[in-house]
């Protein structure tokens, strides 16, 4: 849709007004987060933008921590499912219960009815658990018995996994990956950062509270807000470049690249591209996307869609590699 300088400067001030409450929330996580920014950045653009965020890292990175602290900023339900390897679909979703003084069955809703849902070491149950999330991420709908239930908005995945090498860990299926919005690395924080750290979590003081500064209303409203930012056709085709050149890199002057994909982004690729994009754009309060936008959001998004063969893993080349290399060589309009 086109839209006219007018237009841009009026969604520009209804984004300055909607965007105050960024800092709030930024402002509340820094009592407990030390450092960990592009992290935190990451789950702000998946609120924002409707998306599910898989956070991938080491035990002991804040993860489930800043999560947690996330629902606690805005006026949200909060639900945490521990997963285990014992775990069953129903522990989930919920399911039918006979109630036998009435002789009659009644539905016992899981802890997937929130909005916020922290599903904590996700990869450390059996596909079939992981699967039960699959109609709840794409459908915002959860099925018990014959009935769906509609889940409230704002509905939000957030989900931990350890990295796969270490032990007691299944692969998620290609299915559930491709749902998530984003796959984010979490790294380990600098020396700095780590003492900092050390002083907040040894000096012997009670642990900070984190007040809810945001409400259903503002989140709901800045949704809206990040739908309407404007996105050129020049822009529109960069994303579509980046996306192609996972699938067909030797039409882009990627013909190296080629043994090295087994597959490429889906059209979930491109649609979230542009979504996180105009999500990043609304963080610096712009209502229009610029290509350095889609950049520095196209490796949290690419990173579980590029399916990498036999011969890349036996080169030492991982799916960063890959993208950087796309990204250096796709034209930049």
């Amino acid at each position: 849709m086109l839209q006219t300088a007018e237009d841009i400067r009026l969604l520009n001030e209804k984004i300055d007004h909607a965007v105050g409450f960024v800092s709030r929330i930024n402002n509340e996580l820094s009592k407990v987060i030390v450092g960990q920014q592009t992290m935190i950045e990451r789950l702000l653009i998946g609120l924002l933008s409707n998306g599910h965020v898989l956070l991938e890292g080491v035990p002991g990175l804040a993860k489930t921590l800043a999560i947690k602290s996330l629902s606690q900023t805005i006026h949200t339900q909060y639900s945490r499912i521990q997963f285990t390897p014992d775990l069953l679909p129903a522990d989930v979703i919920g399911t039918m219960i006979y109630n036998q003084s009435k002789n009659e069955f009644y539905v016992r809703k899981g802890p997937i009815f929130a909005n916020f849902i922290l599903a904590d070491e996700i990869n450390r149950a059996p596909a079939k658990v992981q699967s039960a999330l699959l109609e709840a991420m794409q459908e915002r709908q959860v099925t018990i018995g014959d009935t769906s239930y509609k889940l409230q908005e704002p509905f939000l995945v957030l989900a931990t996994q350890n990295p796969i090498e270490q032990e007691g860990t299944y692969p998620l299926p290609e299915a559930q990956v491709d749902r998530f919005m984003m796959k984010v690395v979490v790294g380990y924080p600098s020396k700095t950062e780590e003492q900092m750290i050390i002083r907040q979590n040894t000096m012997g003081l009670t642990a900070p509270v984190i007040n809810a500064v945001a409400s259903t209303s503002e989140i709901l409203t800045a949704k809206e807000l990040v739908r309407q930012i404007y996105v050129d056709e020049k822009v529109e085709n960069y994303i579509l470049d980046i996306v192609f050149a996972t699938r067909f890199p030797d039409k882009y002057n990627l013909a190296k690249l080629k043994p090295l994909i087994g597959f490429g982004g889906s059209p979930r690729a491109s649609i979230n591209l542009a979504l996180a994009a105009k999500a990043y754009a609304f963080l610096n309060k712009r209502g229009y996307v610029i290509p350095e936008d889609v950049r520095n959001v196209s490796k949290d998004i690419l990173r579980h869609r590029i399916g990498l063969t036999y011969e890349a893993e036996a080169e030492n080349v991982n799916v960063e590699n890959i993208i950087e290399e796309i990204l250096r060589v796709v034209n930049v309009p």
